[in-house]
């Protein structure tokens, strides 16, 4: 299918505007761009019973900065499901901030509380602390559910994104640590290759908000040495350092876009769980770019992915889907 017509002017805006890209900036620069781009787009921001940052203690002794946000008011006799979120921005861009609005609107519409994670970013913490970040906090929320009213048997994960690529890799390390499974992982046009050597990483390599260039950069200030590309942590579809059975798993909602890089290696990892005996969900959203998720408020159809999304949630949480 063609461009989506306003995904088309969103990018006839940004080529007029003639912004470097974030390539060509430091990563300070490029999170403060971000951090004043990414609302422009979004959808209205939900009004939630309760929204509270908490300081999340990590392996290191460091804390990080966890977002929880209660559609309602808390229940310990009926606890609530709740999704455990990771921001996208190639481990280097983006914060519990540039997706406020996303999570607000996965709680009010999958009526669930929101985990939002502020893991560390590149290259201040190269990898893996954004994953062990990503899992310490999953892990804490799983120690802390009942303070917060929170059903430690309806956990999921989910992310946008390089957080997509956390929340798949969170999956495996839950099985593996014995914690409960995830309830679902919501996959949003996750990365999950090494060496971006597919087609859609070929054709879309330019023109289409997220650029091969850009790609390389992220991931520039995130790996400590090249051979952490070949590590499953930071390639789930085909690391092979220390790579664990991917069999087992929570069910995985996919979504991807067509005029994204991303999107045949978000279609080959499903097809990777599918093997490996997962039940998998792939959406494939005709005329959409990467980001598109935090375009509902000037795209339309962005109104639909929004939904699917939130329908797999209360279905995986086992809540009523009208």
């Amino acid at each position: 299918m063609p461009l989506n017509p306003k995904i088309a002017l969103v990018l006839d805006m940004i080529a007029r505007a003639k912004r470097s890209p974030y390539h060509e900036l430091t990563a300070q620069e490029a999170r403060a761009s971000y951090e004043k781009s990414a609302p422009i787009l979004e959808v209205a921001s939900a009004p939630m019973f309760s929204v509270e940052d908490l300081p999340v203690p990590m392996r290191d002794g460091a804390s990080i900065r966890a977002r929880l946000y209660q559609p309602l008011e808390p229940s310990w006799a009926q606890p609530a499901p709740a999704l455990v979120y990771y921001h996208g921005g190639g481990f280097t861009v983006g914060s519990v901030d540039t997706h406020d609005a996303l999570c607000r609107m996965f709680a009010r519409d999958a009526q669930c509380a929101v985990l939002s994670v502020d893991y560390r970013l590149a290259p201040e913490h190269k990898f893996p602390t954004a994953v062990n970040d990503a899992f310490d906090a999953l892990s804490w929320l799983h120690a802390n559910a009942a303070v917060y009213g929170i059903d430690t048997g309806r956990i999921a994960v989910g992310g946008d994104s390089a957080g997509g690529t956390l929340a798949t890799v969170c999956a495996v390390l839950a099985r593996d640590a014995g914690l409960p499974q995830p309830a679902l992982q919501l996959l949003i046009y996750p990365g999950t290759t090494g060496h971006q050597q597919t087609d859609s990483h070929a054709r879309l390599a330019d023109g289409y908000l997220l650029s091969g260039d850009t790609i390389q950069w992220f991931f520039e200030q995130y790996v400590r040495e090249p051979a952490d590309r070949d590590d499953w942590r930071f390639a789930p579809l085909d690391g092979q350092r220390g790579a664990p059975s991917f069999s087992g798993l929570a069910p995985a909602w996919i979504a991807t876009a067509e005029y994204d890089p991303l999107s045949d290696e978000g279609i080959a990892y499903a097809a990777k769980l599918r093997q490996a005996g997962n039940r998998v969900t792939l959406m494939r959203y005709a005329g959409m770019i990467h980001e598109f998720f935090k375009m509902g408020g000037f795209v339309p159809e962005v109104a639909q992915a929004h939904a699917d999304a939130a329908r797999a949630l209360r279905s995986a949480f086992g809540l009523d889907s009208d």
